[in-house]
């Protein structure tokens, strides 16, 4: 863009804007799940039997018949018709980490010359979309394009403007998963049979055991005229240039400040549509990094709080724009400050209301939460790499390691009161069991102030997989990423981590030893198994990464290579063992992910290369060129030694140019040739270690060269917004 043009949009940007903030005068319980059709709405709109039909197939899973979908489908097209619905469609999660869908009409012919409002139980249970331009990693051609989405009931149907959104599961004519949400399912019912049979040890009623979700999405915002301005940001979701504005985060005073008038009535307005969605907004606030905030709900069964992430992803990408804003996920769309996470906490509970992973007050209570503390720490040890390829992504490995988030290295913090714990259970010859102590009181000796109840557990920011009191916090799943790929791995690793606790239980009970010592001999033996995993330091320091690859913890730090963990003998046994995913569709999630990396670190090469010589490279040289007038000019009207002067600061100015300019060129030529080589290569993991190896790093290369030359050029000139200008919302 011009500079002119540079300067009117920024000035744009920084002009008050009428500050729309959204008002309701009823309560968010009232208007709770408006647009969802839940329970409440079911009753109102089904027949007893059939609302009691559906009651089972949600609550146990039981099968759906036509004749009972045929009644659901008549209730539901009238209750969404009476909110403007005119058409439905099938919203899947395929494996493009985003959202699908394919919008059908209530009409049909009436075979009178005119048409009938018609909404059939066959269309809601079933959709037939064109599977051939879905990534499928190989398991279909492309003229083979017939797939099937198939309604999920155990997430309710919702109403977004004139479409009834009906959440499915996405598979190929030959059944294998082409999605997120089909393995979850099948993982979350994987542990829900493995640890309801371990509950069962301490607890003879539980019949059911739930996956837990509660995500925290950070975003960035920024001023759409800005954003669009930017190509880069507009192609890849990041600045691949930009110089450090003077000020950044580094006074931390954004950090839980007081939210801008603008960003409060967009939260506002976010906040009500999600509501009406039933999405259970909890917490909004500022976040470390200028521009960058955090929304976070009440926790969720797992299933629906990532079908609720997904669509508040999406929800909250149309909102920004209604209030001039951009909403960027991307984890770091800004160098030189924090990037975006989403931090998952997750635990498991009984149908009977126990929290798995909290602690008791009875000596069987403990037991209970050492076990499931123990198992799931198994279930982490053993697949720790896999689990980490369950989180990287070419956006993700820009954020992780960078002393701003977790490591790139799987580890868990306990804090001391529970590592002593499992320690002293460890060392231990007798059955004793170990008492620990919920909440504890600190008075504080300021007047005024209340007793604080403290928790069982520090915090510890650099650990990926941290126990906060009664769940744990994988922190190191990015922003933008479907929640679904890290819980499909969690929760089939601690699905397989439990059935082998139980088996090894049962025998020992099966050869005579009493219940409560047979679990206590195999959680002490397992305490020692996963200890390497267990870490309550700096997970930032180089001696960690040392003591990791030390322990035997997987340290591998290339994203293309992580992927392979997939393909691991180990991991191949525990997902067809879980019944969850097959050898064939890990070999095609595997493959799809090594292509989305290799696209993404080629388009941003292409949009760079772009910049650099048609953006950057012709303004400096105009800069270049006006200096070298100066220095000819100076030198006609000035005494020659204050013409030496003026002249000799030009001149060095000269010759940065030319040798920023120089180093821009020639090494763009490199990363185009970089590329060419890197895309002969046929086998896909050879090629995203080559775009990894050879490409990637070249843009860190010549962004230094970029960034120099934007502190060098007239600000005048520059034709990219800058970092001072895009991260301080007026």
């Amino acid at each position: 863009m011009s500079s002119t043009l540079r300067f009117q949009v920024v000035g744009e940007a920084f002009k008050k804007k009428a500050i729309d903030i959204p008002n309701r005068e009823d309560r968010p319980s009232e208007f709770f799940g408006k647009y969802v059709f839940n329970k409440q709405k079911m009753l109102k709109y089904l027949p007893a039997k059939v609302y009691e039909k559906m009651c089972d197939v949600i609550d146990n899973g039981t099968k759906l018949d036509l004749a009972t979908a045929d009644a659901v489908a008549e209730g539901m097209k009238k209750w969404a018709m009476e909110l403007g619905a005119t058409h439905c469609t099938h919203w899947f999660q395929p494996l493009t980490e985003g959202t699908a869908e394919k919008h059908d009409g209530f009409v049909e012919h009436d075979w009178k010359g005119g048409m009938v409002e018609e909404f059939t139980g066959k269309e809601l249970v079933q959709q037939e979309p064109d599977a051939s331009s879905f990534p499928s990693g190989g398991i279909r051609s492309t003229f083979e394009a017939r797939g099937y989405s198939a309604w999920d009931p155990a997430s309710p149907v919702f109403v977004i403007g004139d479409t009834l959104m009906i959440p499915t599961v996405f598979i190929s004519y030959t059944g294998e998963a082409l999605d997120y949400k089909a393995p979850l399912k099948k993982a979350l019912q994987a542990v829900d049979k493995a640890a309801t049979d371990v509950a069962r040890y301490f607890y003879d009623d539980v019949t059911k055991v739930v996956s837990n979700l509660g995500w925290e999405q950070e975003y960035f915002l920024v001023d759409e005229g800005l954003y669009a301005a930017r190509p880069d940001l507009l192609m890849t979701g990041r600045t691949l240039m930009g110089h450090d504005s003077a000020k950044n985060q580094q006074m931390d005073d954004h950090y839980f400040g007081s939210i801008p008038l603008r960003v409060a009535a967009f939260m506002k307005d976010l906040e009500i549509q999600a509501l009406e969605l039933g999405i259970p907004c909890k917490t909004r606030h500022n976040e470390v990094a200028p521009n960058q905030f955090e929304l976070a709900p009440i926790f969720e069964e797992t299933n629906l709080a990532v079908d609720h992430n997904m669509l508040i992803m999406g929800l909250m990408k149309r909102v920004a724009r209604k209030h001039g804003f951009r909403c960027l996920l991307h984890e770091k769309p800004f160098a030189g400050i924090n990037g975006s996470g989403k931090h998952n906490n997750w635990s498991l509970s009984t149908n009977t209301g126990v929290l798995l992973h909290g602690p008791g007050k009875t000596p069987t209570d403990n037991l209970r939460f050492v076990t499931f503390i123990v198992e799931t720490l198994m279930g982490v040890y053993h697949h720790n790499g896999l689990l980490k390829g369950s989180i990287i992504s070419a956006t993700n490995a820009h954020r992780l390691g960078a002393n701003e988030a977790p490591p790139a290295i799987i580890s868990s913090f306990l804090g001391k009161q529970l590592s002593d714990l499992l320690d002293a259970l460890e060392e231990s010859d007798d059955d004793k069991l170990f008492n620990l102590s919920g909440k504890q009181s600190m008075t504080l000796d300021i007047p005024q102030i209340p007793e604080l109840l403290l928790d069982n557990t520090d915090r510890n920011r650099t650990s990926p997989f941290a126990f906060t009191g009664n769940r744990f916090e994988f922190r190191a799943v990015g922003s933008q990423a479907n929640c679904a790929a890290a819980m499909i791995v969690l929760n089939t690793a601690v699905a397989e981590a439990l059935t082998n606790f139980k088996e090894r239980v049962d025998a020992l009970i099966a050869g005579g030893m009493d219940k409560t010592k047979a679990i206590v001999k195999v959680v002490r033996e397992d305490i020692k198994t996963c200890k390497p995993i267990r870490f309550d330091g700096n997970g930032y320091t180089e001696e960690w990464k040392a003591e990791a690859k030390r322990r035997g913890l997987d340290v591998e730090s290339s994203a293309p290579r992580m992927f392979e963990r997939y393909l691991d003998k180990e991991s191949i046994r525990m997902f067809e063992r879980m019944g969850v995913l097959s050898e064939a569709e890990l070999e095609a999630r595997t493959e799809i992910k090594l292509e989305t990396y290799t696209k993404k670190i080629q388009i941003e090469a292409r949009i760079f290369g772009d910049l650099c010589l048609n953006h950057i490279i012709p303004v400096a040289t105009r800069y270049q060129s006006q200096l070298i007038d100066n220095v000819h000019k100076v030198s006609e009207i000035f005494p020659a030694e204050t013409a030496k002067e003026v002249s000799e600061n030009n001149l060095k100015l000269i010759k940065q140019i030319s040798e920023h300019s120089s180093f821009i060129t020639e090494y763009v030529e490199k990363l185009i040739d970089a590329r060419r080589v890197a895309n002969r290569i046929e086998s896909e993991l050879d090629k995203a270690v080559a775009y990894h190896d050879t490409v990637a790093p070249l843009l860190e290369e010549i962004r230094y060269h970029v960034d120099k030359l934007e502190l060098i050029v007239d600000d005048e000139l520059w034709p990219l917004p800058k970092y001072r200008e895009m991260l301080f919302i007026r």
